[in-house]
């Protein structure tokens, strides 16, 4: 039931990081505050197909 999934920065729009979600919980798209190294902050950063 696990998926993988891409998370891009919504201001960059680099794809930085890679994690597994349960479609069934969470049927929506994952958006989760994490870490830009280009822009040295934390911003938030959108589930990608």
């Amino acid at each position: 039931m696990r998926v993988t999934v891409t998370l891009q920065c919504t201001e960059t729009g680099d794809r930085n990081y890679i994690t597994t979600k349960n479609k069934r919980n969470t049927p929506e798209r994952l958006e989760l505050m994490k870490y830009s190294p280009r822009l040295k902050r934390r911003t938030v950063h959108r589930e990608t197909k």
